[in-house]
């Protein structure tokens, strides 16, 4: 990936283009439930997305080989598709983006009254 398609996230583009095509091969369940994982999945995305495409890529693979094997969606990923993909993003604990800037948001509040306090 060279510079220019870093900034303007051509790379991403190309790349998620290609997710949605190898998506659309599979059965109808197994779609339905890529849908869930994406949706799941992309409030653990920094600002570009860019630390999702390996596990978005390994999560479809997953889908994939399923399919291929006659495996229904809840054999492979059982009844909890948010706490999969939860799992997925490194574990219950793991910090959204709502939590990063929750956090810096504090930080920065309470460097403001520090200042004015002292």
């Amino acid at each position: 990936m060279n510079f220019w398609e870093k900034v303007t996230g051509s790379d991403l583009t190309r790349e998620w283009k290609a997710f949605e095509a190898r998506a659309d091969a599979l059965p109808d369940d197994h779609r339905a439930a890529w849908g869930q994982i994406t949706a799941q999945l992309l409030p653990y995305g920094d600002f570009t997305g860019r630390n999702l495409m390996p596990i978005l890529d390994s999560a479809l693979g997953l889908l994939e080989v399923a399919a291929a094997d006659g495996q229904g969606v809840r054999e492979v990923l059982g009844e909890d598709i948010p706490g999969f993909c939860a799992a997925l993003a490194g574990g219950s604990g793991a910090r959204t983006y709502r939590d990063r800037w929750r956090e810096q948001l504090n930080r920065n509040v309470a460097r403001k009254l520090s200042r004015l306090g002292g």
